[in-house]
């Protein structure tokens, strides 16, 4: 556990916008398996940069999870607002989302001009198991830091079940942190962390309002269209309780069944592209967008799809952080972080039942867990695996 020492020396040394710039650029380059990511972005920021102190990250991961929003990007947002108030949430907010964006929108042009993208879905097929490896990995991470007992592992085990039977993440999320209440008892060790930002000035936050709205005006001006994906995208993330995922049915329903933009096959090959992409599933916007007003669309719908949830981020952690002392909030954070364990575990289940499952994919899957066990860089995994695809399926 990280001394009160090591907590006082990262706050003295925070990280500039450029090395938290560089860092979440590289991470979302590698940022495969969703919400899995969380635990790789934690191991990086509290374990090897000591940029934070672990209870301020897990807070993040409460927030993250309890508002709409792509739980990993609503991390790396809190993140960076902990260490550099708002210009290091922004900063970090972007270049962890940059990787995917631009494959997205390379991968659009392509599928645009010819119709499919052979050789994507032949990588593609390989990276699904490479991804339910690291998110195993990452259940295996997380739970073992987050479920102390035995009341923390049954609180996980029926998050799953919940999620099987899908339950509204909004309530099982809401369950969890009730249960945490009645049943979790306080963590011993567990103590009030200094948050690296005690708070925001309005100014910047307002001005950040000033220029999103300045940005509705002129996608009004430059093409009705093109607001009325803007806006629709925004509906989405607003109400995307769960994560990414969890945007996905209401994406298909506006795009698809509302407003007739394109049929559900090309857009189930957006999500195909969207999970071969680093980064959150719902970088589909982007291809929505591309598809729809090309360039201009798909930067709309990408900033439209992330910008209400960064928003709720930083309006609500100045608040989130004064209750991090309460015992009664410490037990709500518990149950809530074992539902996330849970939710984890869903994923990885889902996932390995859509596999087609032969003797080449199960060695693949073992060569991953393995190596991601020694520790080796996530970046070398995917590319080996990816390269591996090409010639195996």
């Amino acid at each position: 556990m990280e001394t009160a020492a090591e907590r006082q020396e990262a706050a003295h040394n925070p990280p500039t916008l450029v090395d938290l710039f560089l860092l979440f650029l590289r991470l979302g380059a590698t940022a495969f398996g969703g919400p899995a990511m969380v635990a790789y972005v934690g191991e990086f920021v509290v374990k090897r940069k000591k940029w934070m102190d672990p209870q301020t990250f897990k807070g993040g991961v409460v927030l993250a999870q309890s508002i709409p929003g792509a739980t990993l990007m609503q991390t790396v947002a809190y993140s960076g607002l902990q260490m550099r108030g708002l210009p290091g949430a922004v900063v970090s907010y972007v270049a962890f989302g940059l990787p995917a964006f631009l494959l997205m929108l390379a991968f659009s042009a392509c599928y645009a001009t010819y119709g499919s993208l052979p050789r994507v879905t032949s990588v593609f097929s390989g990276l699904q198991v490479i991804v339910i490896a690291i998110i195993a990995n990452a259940t295996y991470t997380f739970g073992r830091s987050s479920l102390k007992d035995y009341r923390h592992i049954l609180l996980a085990g029926a998050s799953t079940l919940a999620f099987r039977l899908e339950v509204s993440p909004f309530y099982v999320i809401l369950a969890a942190a009730l249960a945490g209440v009645l049943l979790l008892k306080e963590m011993a060790e567990t103590q009030t962390a200094e948050p690296g930002n005690k708070g925001i000035s309005s100014l910047p936050v307002i001005s950040l309002l000033a220029i999103l709205s300045l940005g509705l005006v002129f996608l009004y001006l430059a093409h009705p269209g093109l607001l009325s994906l803007a806006l629709l995208m925004m509906k989405v993330d607003i109400f995307a309780f769960g994560g990414g995922f969890a945007s996905l049915p209401l994406m298909l329903q506006e795009v698809v069944h509302v407003r007739g933009w394109m049929d559900a096959r090309t857009f189930m090959d957006g999500i195909a592209l969207g999970q071969v992409t680093p980064g959150p599933i719902v970088i589909t916007a982007a291809f929505v967008g591309y598809l729809t007003h090309r360039l201009l669309g798909a930067i709309a719908a990408t900033i439209a799809i992330f910008a209400p949830s960064f928003m709720l981020v930083v309006l609500t952690a100045p608040f989130f952080n004064r209750f991090k002392g309460s015992a009664v909030f410490l037990k709500a954070t518990q149950g809530v972080l074992a539902s996330f364990v849970g939710l984890l575990l869903y994923v990885v289940i889902r996932f390995a039942i859509a596999v087609p499952w032969d003797l080449f994919r199960v060695i693949l899957v073992l060569a991953a867990v393995a190596a991601l066990l020694k520790k080796v860089d996530l970046i070398y995994i995917v590319l080996i695996g990816a390269g591996l695809s090409l010639f195996l399926f």
